[in-house]
């Protein structure tokens, strides 16, 4: 075997930090130390939905014992709003409140302590506004954060008409807390002549430089933002993060003294904005066989009291309402509905999945209908030869889905397992299992085309050794360690040699956030380029020195042969610097042939999709509600992957997150627009006894055909989509309650109280029918 470097593409090695996560040695940003100086921040919050401010007497607050600085929208010395697209999210409220939980003015005290017990004694009064609280209510207002948005294709008017059979409905599906074990946190440190250092928890630190340069009304340059890791973002930290950094450095400015802030869980789960609900209208029509000949959506988002990024999500969920079935006859509309709660924003999926749990939800309607196995209506409804344009335009290329369903079904056991649950459920009155196989395909970019770019910089240093840097962010994902492996192997150096350091926006600037799954395909081709810049330079300069052909230097197992000489690394990169060659560099990939029209729904706003499919059995105890997974397979695509190890833990990670979403996690207001379930003892995320009892999870091998980084496939989101085979397990459930007689109404979050509720719903129609049929 001729030998290999150590930790190059494709090698499943762990991610660089989780021998200091699961130590406790990793640095987050609220552990940074301090100077002793340190300030520590505290926000007081409106418990208002909708208000004006008729009275705000901070004087108790300012004369209270530790505090050093009060903030208000007045006293900010740039500009109050921190919209990230759009204006509508001032960083402090002025004059109004528009949700429960706003901030409203900012403490700095010598302990955290002192700063929370002095906003406690702030005087504030308000005159109440009409408040809307629900999609629906504000969609009946028509008051929406952007304008609405439609995709189209065919005429679904005529193709309803003379569908053959036809269905119409309303699907709810619950929004979703974030949850990052790291709460929202910053820590500023003023410089000489006005600069400022944020430290800052943020998925986006070139936004947070703008923002907080904004506020502060100075220039870009004169901040600089750096994280190296966050406790979890989920998109939680795309926008969100943004308020902190910027309340932090407000103060620092004020008092020319460091500030830190971190957010508990109850106050970073009423501030910030999390994964929107929607209401989803559709009208479908379709033939016996359970075909989609036209269909009809409405896609109601609540948006919250701003834009922030929900036009974006919005149309991400159009994009998607597809999921991986043909629609030649469609309508699809969204609305971004302005209600007086906190502003939702980007969680992982971007509006993908509640996309596709109205067409699934849809499809597996259908089947019930025609009293058919949902997995034969999706398959019969998937994209193939001559079915293969979205209601977008853009053709689906790289279908697999086919292949990758059938082979599924075979090695999950699907059909012999189907018997056996019919059989169990004719034998059980009071247990109910239930099956469920669900594919995802999603869409691969940012839908805002010109974020598709990503610089990376490159030093080798006269020993051989790396540092690289680049625009990505670390929240767990294993970026650091993918990009690194990208770089070791463009070098043929052991992934050792490549130093991994924090984001910072004064080494690689203008950088985009580090979402839509892209991370990996910027970041990695921008470190590619940077690194095969400075190898061209050394080939160059070896051919030159030593009198061979370009063509003769090869670099290969942290060596270097050029003609009949052998050079270690380190040996040629010593005496490239001592022949004045530069060992420093910039890299830059934006990604090809994207494009997207917004005004006329035309486009091909994705590079590639990513494919997958679940299939998950449930049992419910129908006296109770109550459920468990006994079984889950998985096998998805990512190409041919960068890290099958961090790749195989996103797969595993992605779907429990996504069976949160639809089974455990519901967020709920109560009448006067409070979020009643901001801890752990509310809302209640999946821990280790949620697993299935039988858990399977396969990569799919596979190349993508896309000119990708190492030909891989992204990874960070389309996993998520994977846990809608438990909602729809836990249906079918329920569905045999009534001997798949009837169809169950249920809407998600499937929490046992609303699988309990639609059992005894199922029960009393049965029971009418029963009556009804007597007489």
């Amino acid at each position: 075997m001729p030998e290999a470097i150590k930790g190059g593409v494709h090698a499943a090695l762990p991610h660089d930090s989780a021998h200091k996560h699961v130590s406790g040695e990793a640095t987050y940003t609220d552990d940074i130390p301090a100077p002793t100086t340190v300030l520590h921040a505290y926000l007081a919050m409106s418990d208002r939905p909708h208000a004006r401010l008729t009275r705000l007497d901070l004087t108790a607050v300012r004369n209270a014992p530790g505090v050093r600085s009060v903030l208000v929208a007045a006293d900010i010395p740039g500009e109050v709003d921190i919209g990230p697209v759009a204006p509508g999210d001032p960083v402090l409220a002025v004059e109004t409140v528009e949700y429960a939980g706003q901030a409203i003015f900012a403490v700095a005290a010598d302990t955290l302590d002192q700063a929370r017990a002095a906003a406690n004694l702030a005087v504030v009064e308000y005159s109440d506004l009409p408040a809307a609280l629900t999609a629906a209510e504000a969609f009946d207002q028509q008051s929406f954060v952007s304008p609405p948005s439609q995709l189209s294709s065919g005429d679904a008017d005529a193709a309803l008409s003379r569908a053959p059979r036809r269905l119409r409905g309303v699907f709810e599906v619950g929004g979703q807390d974030h949850f990052y074990l790291e709460g929202q946190a910053a820590l500023a440190l003023p410089r000489e002549d006005g600069d400022m250092l944020v430290h800052s928890s943020t998925q986006h630190p070139s936004e947070v430089q703008k923002l907080v340069a904004k506020v502060l009304g100075r220039p870009a340059a004169a901040v600089t933002v750096e994280v190296r890791r966050m406790g979890g973002g989920f998109g939680g930290k795309e926008t969100q993060a943004a308020q902190a950094a910027c309340i932090v450095a407000l103060l620092a400015n004020a008092t020319q003294r460091p500030v830190r802030l971190c957010l508990d869980r109850d106050d970073d789960m009423v501030m910030t904005g999390k994964r929107h609900d929607f209401t989803v209208r559709y009208d479908v029509g379709f033939d016996d066989n359970g075909i989609i000949e036209a269909i009809k959506f409405d896609y109601l988002a609540r948006c919250g009291m701003s834009p922030d990024l929900s036009a974006a999500i919005v149309d991400r969920a159009l994009f998607h309402a597809d999921n991986a079935y043909y629609l030649g006859n469609a309508q699809i509309a969204g609305y971004p509905c302005k209600t007086h709660t906190v502003s939702n924003t980007a969680f992982r999926g971007f509006g993908g999945p509640q996309g596709m749990m109205g067409i699934e939800h849809v499809v597996d309607e259908i089947a019930r209908t025609l009293g058919k196995d949902p997995l034969d209506i999706r398959r019969a409804n998937l994209y193939g030869p001559g079915r293969d344009v979205t209601p977008y335009e853009q053709t689906v290329e790289d279908n697999i889905l086919p292949e990758l369903l059938a082979e599924l079904e075979e090695s999950s056991d699907y059909r012999r397992r189907r018997e056996e649950i019919d059989a169990f459920n004719a034998a059980n009155t009071v247990l109910k299992r239930g099956i469920a196989l669900t594919p995802l395909k999603f869409g691969i970019s940012f839908t805002t085309t010109f974020l598709n770019q990503a610089g990376a910089l490159l030093h080798v240093y006269t020993d051989g050794s790396v540092h690289l840097n680049h625009g990505g962010t670390e929240m767990g994902q294993g970026l650091y360690i993918k990009v690194a492996q990208v770089v070791a192997e463009e070098l043929q150096i052991d992934v050792g040699r490549v130093k991994i350091t924090a984001t910072t926006t004064d080494k690689v600037p203008n950088t985009s956030a580090t979402a839509a799954s892209a991370g990996s395909d910027l970041n990695g081709m921008a470190a590619q380029a940077a690194a095969r810049e400075i190898k061209s330079r050394l080939i160059s300069f070896a051919a030159e020195h030593f009198k061979v052909p370009e063509g003769e230097v090869q670099f290969a197992a942290n060596a270097v042969h050029v003609g009949t000489n052998k050079l270690t690394f380190a040996e040629l990169v010593q005496l490239a610097y001592l022949n004045r060659v530069s060992l420093s560099a910039t890299g830059f990939y934006r990604t090809p042939k994207i494009w997207y029209d917004k005004e006329n729904g035309r486009g091909r706003p994705f590079f590639y999709f990513a494919y997958g499919a679940a299939v998950s059995e449930t049992v419910i105890d129908t006296l109770t509600g109550e459920y468990r997974i006994l079984r889950t397979d998985i096998l998805h695509d990512v190409g041919k992957s960068l890290n099958p190890a961090v790749d195989l833990g996103q797969v595993e990670g992605g779907f429990i997150q996504g069976m949160g979403w639809l089974t455990t996690e519901e967020l709920w207001w109560d009448d006067e627009g409070r979020l009643r379930t901001h801890a752990p003892s509310t809302y209640k995320i999946p821990t280790a006894n949620d697993l299935p009892d039988d858990f399977r999870v396969s990569l799919r091998p596979n190349v993508n055909r896309e000119e990708t980084i190492h030909r891989s496939k992204a990874v960070g989101e389309p996993p998520l989509m994977l846990g809608m085979s438990v909602f729809f397990a836990i249906k079918d459930a329920i569905a045999a309650v009534a001997g798949g007689r009837l169809i169950p109404h249920l809407d998600a979050p499937a929490t046992p109280e609303r699988v309990l509720m639609a059992v005894e719903e199922l029960r009393a129609r049965l029971a009418e029918g029963e009556r009804e049929a007597a007489e």
